[in-house]
């Protein structure tokens, strides 16, 4: 619910006061003493989607389209007439004015943003890189990104400029600021040691899913954006749209951070393509959402403005999600093929072990350093290295050169393999639960 109250201008009272009883809205009306140009102050109360077309009747009978007018929200209305009003709006949706205020307010200062930005960027960076869900969770909830996500949108709909470059400003800024926070931070804690030497993100599972864009990544972000809109003109709270947008965009944009900080490409055009189809779906479904729901200019003369600017962004990124539809396939399919290379690439070494001259030889684990795709895409040679239980400690002569031969022959990459070795003894105590590994040297196949 609403209380409206406006400022009605000389000789226009009557005419309002009309409007209002036609539409069988109590008021009550005061004389206004300040300002010469009006003669009374109107107040009334009304459902939240009656705003905009009451206000609209009223300006067609002489209220002023940019006059004294404000909008409250009204806990409790005690009224006969206001129910039957009620029945005749159903919809819940805001005003044009009060859809600008929201947006307006949604977007914070610049400097809280870019505080609140670098913050979320690295508690969400210290997330990943620790694999832990619930620090990522709340990086989320601080995120500035709903305001930005939406402003333009609201901009380009109702045809306010300012609030548009405003709004694409914001998340273009935002999100090259959460990168480069994601990457200073990564370095920071790389360069400290405060990661075990060695260590590789890229295998921490909170990095890898952001690492494994598809076309259900788009999934969260339309409802996202879906979120946002009837968050914003339901006028219910977007807090928590808000962390939903964030997920969306934060973590993806982190991990490109990480993965600059680790020098690993791969990382960084998956998660890079990942949080660019989010930024863009969410601005797709905003837009077209706004637009179907009927919000236009205020001013006839700009609804033509505004119909063709949202057609041409609609346009824009209608195509660019298209052509970063084809590289989510690609990612895809490279994905699939890295996970069926790991898999068979377990089974043929474990074939290979099965041999009598291996019997006394067991397979600990295999770790692909570079794989076959990334050797396709980055010009690495893929390396293989095999950790084998054997007796001494010493690998089998051969077994690195044979394991090499199966997967040239099998998979058709040429590989390089490491084999290492090492030997595990138990103590005769039953009591003893300590294993003793004798780390020996490399066997190489190049």
């Amino acid at each position: 619910m609403r209380l409206v109250h406006v400022l009605i201008p000389i000789g226009r009272l009557e005419s309002v006061l009309d409007e209002l009883d036609e539409e069988g809205i109590d008021y009550a009306v005061s004389q206004e003493v300040g300002r010469g140009e009006y003669e009374a102050q109107v107040s009334f109360p009304l459902p939240t989607s009656a705003v905009e077309p009451v206000l609209t009747r009223l300006r067609n009978v002489g209220l002023e389209e940019d006059g004294y007018t404000i909008v409250v929200s009204a806990e409790t209305v005690v009224s006969k007439r206001f129910d039957e009003v009620k029945k005749n709006y159903s919809d819940l949706s805001l005003s044009r004015a009060e859809l600008v205020s929201r947006a307006e307010d949604m977007a914070p200062p610049l400097s809280t943003f870019v505080v609140m930005t670098i913050v979320s960027a690295v508690v969400a960076t210290t997330g990943l890189l620790s694999n832990s869900a619930a620090v990522i969770i709340g990086a989320m909830i601080i995120a500035p990104v709903m305001g930005p996500a939406i402003s333009a949108s609201v901009g380009s709909v109702l045809y306010e400029p300012k609030l548009f470059r405003r709004g694409v400003g914001l998340q273009v800024f935002g999100v090259l600021l959460a990168i480069a926070s994601g990457l200073v931070f990564s370095l920071l804690v790389k360069e400290t040691l405060l990661v075990p030497p060695g260590f590789n993100p890229i295998e921490v599972p909170q990095v890898q899913e952001r690492l494994t864009p598809n076309i259900l990544s788009l999934v969260l972000a339309v409802g996202a954006g879906v979120a946002a809109v009837f968050s914003l003109t339901r006028g219910v709270s977007s807090v928590l749209v808000g962390a939903m947008i964030a997920v969306a965009l934060v973590p993806p944009a982190a991990t490109v951070g990480i993965g600059i900080a680790w020098n690993a490409p791969l990382a960084i055009v998956e998660a890079g393509t990942l949080l660019l189809v989010n930024i863009l779906a969410v601005n797709l479904v905003a837009l077209s959402l706004l637009w179907m729901s009927g919000y236009r200019p205020v001013s006839e003369d700009d609804t033509g403005f505004a119909r063709k600017r949202t057609i041409q962004l609609l346009g824009i990124i209608t195509f660019a999600l298209l052509a970063l539809g084809i590289v989510l396939v690609v990612v895809s399919l490279l994905s699939v093929a890295d996970a069926r290379f790991k898999a068979d690439l377990n089974d043929e070494i474990a074939d290979v072990l099965t041999q009598n001259e291996y019997r006394n030889v067991r397979l600990v684990e295999v770790h692909i350093d570079v794989s076959p795709v990334q050797g396709i895409l980055f010009s690495d040679e893929p390396e293989v290295t095999v950790l084998v239980d054997s007796p001494g400690g010493i690998p089998p002569s051969g077994l690195a050169e044979e394991i090499r031969t199966v997967i040239r022959d099998e998979q058709g990459f040429d590989v390089i393999v490491v084999v290492e070795a090492v030997d595990v003894s138990l103590p005769a105590d039953d009591d003893a639960t300590m294993t003793e590994r004798v780390a020996t040297p490399r066997l190489l196949a190049a």
